[in-house]
């Protein structure tokens, strides 16, 4: 039976950077894949970017409140089609995977979709993401990501004091902030502090309570 895998770490740990390699490996031995991301990550437009600099396109993006299932099902019969008519190598022509990265921008139900997907279209589905925002608090994909993917790894990352990084620390301007929306992309761009520009640092559960003042959550 096919599976539902939920990757996951703080940030910098790799996520994106693993996707892109497990793509390489399937297509490698002459697999096809799927890329997907939720439409809402909007840096790297419809690309997902690695932090060591290597990119790719999605095959699809998946919109807040869009059904993932069925954009699944629309990308993977492209894919056939494309297979019959000599556009791809005929064999293999289905899908050996598919791959969502930031997936703890999903909301539930779209998790739900890949379980099914997993479940009842028989393709794996591995799905990257982060568990917490810079509050402490689960987003709404990587919850239900943990309560119902048959797999679960965590990818490991350290903390600027050398301790495993558990937390997402948000700074904006050059400062760390523990006030705002859940979401704020990373938008730096070449390193900057002007006041708008929102980074993310990993930090340890020490350097996150110093940084907050003592407040978690």
């Amino acid at each position: 039976m096919a599976k539902l895998y939920f990757r996951y770490g703080a940030m910098n740990s790799g996520k994106s950077t693993a996707l892109l390699q497990v793509a390489y490996n399937y297509e490698e031995r002459g697999q096809h894949v799927l890329l997907a991301k939720p439409e809402i990550d909007t840096k790297g437009a419809s690309q997902i970017e690695s932090r060591l600099g290597v990119t790719r396109e999605v095959d699809f993006l998946i919109p807040a409140g869009g059904d993932a299932r069925a954009l699944f099902r629309d990308e993977r019969e492209r894919m056939l089609r494309r297979g019959a008519e000599g556009l791809i190598p005929a064999e293999p022509v289905d899908v050996a995977c598919l791959l969502v990265d930031e997936a703890q921008f999903l909301s539930a139900q779209q998790v739900d979709d890949l379980f099914r997907i997993a479940v009842e279209d028989g393709i794996p589905v591995m799905a990257y993401g982060i568990r917490n925002d810079f509050l402490t608090h689960a987003f709404p994909g990587s919850a239900r990501l943990l309560a119902i993917a048959h797999s679960l790894e965590e990818m490991k990352t350290i903390c600027r004091c050398g301790r495993k990084a558990v937390f997402n620390g948000r700074v904006v301007g050059g400062r760390f902030v523990f006030d705002g929306d859940q979401v704020a992309i990373d938008e730096a761009a070449g390193g900057g502090t002007a006041p708008d520009v929102v980074t993310y640092e990993s930090l340890c559960g020490n350097c996150y309570l110093e940084e907050s003042g003592g407040r978690l959550g």
